[in-house]
């Protein structure tokens, strides 16, 4: 299974970094691309929230329906997105480090469809910057 990992050390609280990851309406203020995000659940933070992300990619929106399946307050949050074939699992980790807080994004794919066995290792790349280039957003925002 595709896996991409990026961390960041961020001049910030854990709590703050936690919060700016975990909590859907900080996490899109933080993200540039993000456009728009619908909830789904009436629960808009932890395990159960659903949501619709509308981000904007090289100049089209696309739009994706996503689920916190866990959340550790201060820790952890997994996000879990089922489109195009393919199982997007991500989790976000916080850490206390020397001088800040070591941000960790996990994303694992899991194609379900044949197209997406065959395209998902070949867009990891693609993928991976755009994971950078989230918590590069997340790290400018938290040290703010």
């Amino acid at each position: 299974m595709p896996r991409a990992v990026v961390t960041r050390t961020i001049e910030a609280p854990a709590d703050t970094v936690f919060r700016t990851v975990a909590h859907i309406d900080q996490f899109s203020q933080a993200i540039p691309h993000i456009v728009k995000v619908e909830f789904l659940s009436d629960v808009r933070t932890g395990v159960g929230t659903r949501f619709r992300e509308t981000r904007r990619m090289k100049g089209k929106e696309s739009t994706v329906e996503l689920e916190v399946t866990e959340y550790v307050p201060g820790e952890r949050v997994r996000i879990v997105a089922d489109t195009h074939g393919t199982v997007w699992d991500t989790v976000f980790t916080v850490a206390p480090s020397a001088g800040g807080t070591l941000l960790t994004m996990a994303m694992e794919a899991r194609p379900h469809r044949l197209l997406s066995r065959l395209m998902t290792p070949m867009v990891m790349g693609v993928i991976r910057k755009a994971l950078e280039d989230d918590l590069d957003a997340v790290k400018a925002f938290c040290e703010r």
